[in-house]
């Protein structure tokens, strides 16, 4: 079975080594290098590693819409898919068309919820129990095509987004290649998504990440899980920018005003919120090192009574 694959980030790399493993993936797409740190350093996409470890091709397009010398090499080439892991650009119609069987994506969550760019996120976020992933063929809408396979876990309540994601990227590829050969011998029959009142999960911008202490302690922590290890949680402390990647929750309500220091010790720094107190355990301070709030006092000050905003 001849395969292109197109995707970008570390999420994408478990699928293409198991189409590697499994088909004969004749080229790679994937989003155009980027320059980073001060010596504007060239970092090819975790995609592109893998594709020239294993000599494929790779193409890397600014607009593949757009991209007709592109658009006719895929031609050329005959798939009998074209696979889609976060990719990052939107498919016209006249590439969906172009392979055998269709074009099929894996999206990392339970169709037709959380459709969008941060599934993995907002799901932690709202404080969903599960999540998983869905294959689905691909139409010109945005995660809108018909669903195929699903794959779902459980999120434990301490699971943060980064677990999540790790989790999901091993399990969809298998799930990936499962639908792949169960489709082509006609095991799979296509589910429309006939759900209209569904959450969009829209991308996380840096503003969004600043947590609302005038919040129940409940949603304070699943925002906190929903956002670690990145972008991560914010807030500020003495007018310096402190990452959150780890709270917990006490039995305990405070009269302070919300976003109060109302203690600290070895176990965190305890922290008022609309109802319960939270303690905060792993921080970051700006221009510092991540530190356990254990580590972090030995150096530092925290002076109960100082609000976090």
């Amino acid at each position: 079975m001849n395969i292109v694959f197109m995707g970008t980030p570390i999420f994408a790399v478990p699928s293409l080594e198991k189409m590697i493993e499994k088909f004969n993936v004749t080229a790679v797409i994937t989003q155009p290098d980027k320059k980073k740190g001060r010596g504007n350093k060239v970092l090819f996409t975790p995609v592109k590693e893998i594709a020239l470890k294993h000599n494929i091709p790779v193409y890397q397009p600014e607009k593949i819409r757009k991209d007709l010398d592109l658009i006719n090499k895929l031609k050329e080439l005959k798939p009998d898919f074209i696979v889609v892991v976060a990719f990052g650009q939107i498919l016209s119609q006249e590439i969906l068309d172009i392979p055998k069987y269709g074009s099929i994506n894996l999206h990392a969550s339970l169709l037709p919820d959380y459709k969008g760019a941060a599934p993995i996120n907002w799901a932690i976020i709202k404080g969903e129990k599960k999540s998983g992933s869905t294959t689905m063929m691909m139409d010109a809408g945005l995660d809108t095509g018909d669903m195929l396979l699903k794959d779902e876990v459980n999120i434990g309540e301490d699971l943060t987004f980064g677990e999540l994601h790790d989790l999901l990227k091993e399990r969809g590829a298998d799930l990936l290649a499962d639908t792949l050969i169960r489709y082509t011998k006609g095991e799979i029959k296509r589910i429309p998504q006939n759900k209209k009142d569904v959450f969009y999960a829209k991308m996380i911008d840096k503003e969004f990440c600043y947590i609302n202490w005038n919040s129940c302690a409940k949603d304070i922590l699943n925002f906190v899980r929903g956002l670690s290890p990145n972008p991560c949680a914010k807030t500020h402390y003495k007018d310096k920018l402190m990452k959150i990647f780890k709270i917990k929750i006490t039995d305990e309500n405070s009269n302070k005003a919300a976003g109060t220091i109302t203690d600290y010790d070895k176990s965190g720094i305890t922290v008022a919120t609309l109802d319960k107190n939270i303690i905060i355990e792993d921080i970051q301070m700006e221009g510092g090192k991540r530190l356990l709030v254990s580590e972090y006092i030995k150096g530092h000050q925290i002076n109960i009574n100082d609000v976090l905003n």
